[in-house]
């Protein structure tokens, strides 16, 4: 976990791919620019990783080389709550993400837990729990003991992901980690986070749920977002005042209640938001 507030992006950011950068080359790169977190995106189609073990293992040890905190954003073709075979296959490629996390030294693997379809979300909640808590005892008999699943709060009213549900899934399934893509809160309840005092009661919410370690340590996305009745559109950048949330309010909840999130930054100019909420953040310290 991170002793500190930590910043990256969430993939490789543009300019590292236009000079064809490796993966090992991108955590130096961020290193130079002083960020120390970074969230792997890759896509799993199947059931096992599409990374070799000896990459991952290589690439782990490049990021702790250069203190860097690895997370990993698990596969977009997961759905908890569909039908029996849509969510065993769900199941297999979260674990097989796992599998990678543990091999690179990931921290957590955050995912999307699904759509609720025609399901009440009563019933998708109990679906999504019960195969939780089947993945976390698989990852025990596998082994994996370092790394967490995050269930990630999501940006569509359509999307199983409240904050609520994530929260209760984080209570009751052990070996989670709490992501909170702030992004999503907003757009989700229509600009839910437009005040200090917003910010505020969000994070002391999470800290009733789920006590003062687990506040401190969340993992977070962030940018600014564009929404519709329906929740989430598209991301924006920093500079797009048109556009909500601010990060300068959750920078100031941050020194407020003393915590030490990773802060993944999603925007379209993903090093160089992340950048920019960094040295907010250290104006303010």
């Amino acid at each position: 976990m991170a002793d500190h507030p930590r910043f990256g992006p969430a993939g490789v950011p543009p300019k590292f791919r236009y000079i064809n950068a490796t993966l090992e080359d991108v955590l130096t790169l961020l290193r130079e620019e002083r960020l120390d977190a970074f969230e792997y995106e890759a896509i799993f189609w199947g059931g096992k990783p599409q990374i070799k073990k000896e990459d991952a293992e290589k690439f782990g040890a490049q990021a702790k080389k250069n203190d860097i905190l690895l997370s990993l954003h698990g596969s977009y073709f997961i759905n908890f709550c569909g039908e029996e075979r849509i969510v065993e296959a769900s199941k297999k490629r979260l674990l097989a993400c796992a599998t990678a996390a543990e091999w690179m030294n990931a921290y957590v693997v955050v995912f999307h837990p699904g759509f609720y379809g025609k399901k009440p979300q009563r019933e998708a909640f109990r679906n999504c729990l019960k195969v939780l808590k089947e993945i976390v005892e698989t990852m025990r008999n596998m082994g994996i003991r370092n790394v967490k699943i995050g269930p990630e709060t999501m940006g569509k009213r359509s999307q199983f992901g409240s904050l609520k549900e994530v929260l209760d899934l984080c209570r009751e399934v052990e070996q989670t980690q709490l992501v909170v893509d702030w992004s999503h809160l907003h757009a989700r309840d229509g600009g839910r986070l437009r005040t200090l005092e917003d910010f505020r009661e969000t994070v002391e919410e999470i800290e009733r749920q789920l006590g003062t370690e687990a506040t401190r340590d969340m993992h977070c996305h962030f940018t600014k977002i564009e929404f519709t009745d329906k929740g989430e559109r598209r991301h924006h950048t920093l500079e797009e005042e048109k556009y909500g949330p601010d990060f300068t309010m959750l920078a100031r909840i941050i020194t407020e209640f003393k915590l030490r999130p990773v802060i993944i930054s999603e925007s379209p100019m993903l090093d160089l938001d992340a950048i920019r909420m960094r040295d907010t953040l250290l104006d303010l310290l």
